[in-house]
C-alpha cells in the first residue's frame, strides 16, 4: 500500500465530465494526475496545473494503452488508482443496432477499460496496492429501453470487476464501481450515439426514452465536482465499497432493484429449490 498522503492517478476520459472532475478533485487534494483523452488538447482546463500530466490515448488500442501505462510508471515511479471513465452511450433498441456499432460502444465501454485493469495489474501486485474505479451507470444497476448494449456493456465491466477485486483482493488492491445516476457531465449532448437504424415500430419504447434523454439534458441534478470530492476523499480514506450509487436516483434506484429482487426470489424459492437430487 501507499502510506504516503498523496496519489498518482491515471485517468481515462480526461478532455469533460466526470474524468475531468475527478482529475480536478485530485489535484486540489495535493495528488499527481495523468489525464488522458483522445484529444489532449481538449483537456485545456488541466494544462499547466501542478500535478497534471495529460496524455494521449484512444481505450481501443491496446498498444496505446500499453504505452501510456508504461510511460506513467516511468514519470511517477508508481500508479495508484486507475479511474476508467473515458466511454460512450448508444441509444438504439437491440433489433435497429448493427453488428458494427454493438462492436464499437464494446470496445469503448468495456474492453478497453479491462485492458488498462489488466496492464495495471503487475503494477498493483509489485508495490502491494491500488485502486481500481471504473465509471459505471444506473443502467447496469437495471436496464432501460435503448441502451441494451451500453447498459451490456457496463453490466460486464460491473461482473469483470468483481472478479479482478477476489483475484487482487491479496494484494491490497480495491476496486470500486461508481454507479452516477444523472449527472451534468454533458455526456448527452457530447457523446451519446444512436443506431443509425430507426424503427418506428419502437418509437413507444427506445424512442421514448431518447426524448427523455434530450429534454434533462443540461437539467441532470448530479453535480460532477460533488462527486469527483468524494471519490478522492474515499481513495485517501482507503475504505470503499464496491458499488457506489452516485445522486439520490441511483441510490434509489438501487435500493429498489434490490428489494425487487429479494420479493422475486422469496417468491420462487420452493419451486427453484426443488430441482436439486433428492439426499
Amino acid at each position: 500500500m501507499n502510506t504516503s498522503s498523496t496519489r498518482n492517478w491515471l485517468i481515462t476520459g480526461g478532455s469533460g465530465g466526470m474524468g475531468s472532475a475527478i482529475a480536478r478533485a485530485a489535484i486540489h487534494a495535493g495528488d499527481t494526475v495523468i489525464a488522458t483523452a483522445r484529444n489532449p488538447e481538449a483537456m485545456a482546463d488541466l494544462a499547466g496545473s501542478p500535478g497534471a500530466l495529460l496524455m494521449a490515448l484512444d481505450v481501443t488500442d491496446s498498444a496505446a494503452i500499453a504505452r501510456v501505462v508504461q510511460a506513467a510508471q516511468e514519470k511517477c515511479g508508481r500508479i495508484d488508482v486507475l479511474v476508467n471513465c473515458a466511454g460512450e452511450g448508444l441509444l438504439g433498441a437491440l433489433e435497429e443496432t448493427s453488428e458494427a456499432e454493438i462492436s464499437a460502444c464494446m470496445a469503448v465501454n468495456f474492453r478497453g477499460p479491462l485492458q488498462l485493469m489488466q496492464a495495471v495489474a503487475p503494477l498493483f501486485r509489485c508495490q502491494s496496492g491500488g485502486h481500481v474505479i471504473n465509471i459505471s451507470a444506473a443502467a447496469a444497476i437495471a436496464n432501460y429501453p435503448g441502451f441494451a448494449i451500453y447498459g451490456a456493456a457496463k453490466a460486464a465491466l460491473e461482473f469483470a470487476s468483481e472478479s479482478y477485486r477476489l483475484e487482487l483482493a491479496p494484494f491490497g488492491v480495491m476496486v470500486t464501481l461508481v454507479e452516477p445516476g444523472p449527472f451534468r457531465t454533458g455526456f448527452i449532448g457530447r457523446s451519446m450515439k444512436r443506431a443509425a437504424s430507426r424503427m418506428a415500430e419502437y418509437g413507444a419504447s427506445s424512442g421514448k426514452f431518447g426524448a427523455l434523454l434530450e429534454k434533462m439534458d443540461g437539467r441532470q441534478p448530479g453535480d460532477p465536482d460533488k462527486a469527483a470530492r468524494i471519490i478522492v476523499e474515499m481513495v485517501h480514506a482507503g475504505r470503499a465499497p464496491l458499488r457506489l450509487p452516485l445522486g439520490r436516483y441511483a441510490f434509489g434506484k438501487a435500493r429498489g432493484i434490490a428489494a425487487q429482487r429479494l420479493r422475486e426470489l422469496d417468491e420462487w424459492e420452493s419451486t427453484a429449490s426443488a430441482t436439486d437430487f433428492n439426499s
